[in-house]
């Protein structure tokens, strides 16, 4: 399990309102290629892992608390995430400190190499991962940040 904690200088509700929409963490996970919006509570994850083996999963949020908490599960695919982001305000709100927790399994037995190692490096990878987010949100980039990096991006609109 991936724990992370760091501090941005921004808003409370501003910093919930960035982190609070799975679409948008392509932008700073760089492991995780893609995810869709289901329907307000379901979103659906995709990313290479190694050889090019694709790994997709469908996740609920279980838990959104308003500039508290947010949190998902897996329900489904072949590859299981959890997390959980809690928000705490600093400097009477001016400032927020947000505490990521990520965790990764297989459904199903050991993981292969390439996925083993994929877990294994969770931790340093959410450190990397939320500096960029800091950068981009104090930058005041996020909105603007690509989605999809590794390719071309193709606009669906609901």
């Amino acid at each position: 399990m991936a724990h992370e904690r760091i501090e941005i200088d921004l808003p409370l509700a501003k910093t919930y309102e960035l982190l609070s929409n799975p679409v948008d963490f392509p932008k700073f996970l760089e492991r995780i290629d893609k995810v869709e919006r289901i329907n307000s509570q379901t979103f659906e994850y995709k990313t290479e892992i190694g050889d090019e083996e694709e790994y997709h999963w469908t996740t609920n949020i279980i838990d959104n608390l308003r500039n508290t908490r947010f949190a998902w599960i897996t329900i489904n695919g072949n590859l299981n995430q959890t997390g959980t982001i809690r928000f705490t305000p600093l400097d009477n709100g001016e400032r927020t400190r947000v505490e990521f927790s990520l965790d990764y399994r297989t459904f199903f037995g050991e993981p292969e190499e390439e996925l083993a190692s994929f877990i294994e490096d969770s931790p340093a990878q959410l450190a990397k991962d939320l500096k960029k987010f800091k950068e981009l949100a104090e930058g005041g980039t996020f909105k603007e940040a690509p989605l999809e990096p590794k390719e071309e991006t193709e606009e669906v609109t609901a």
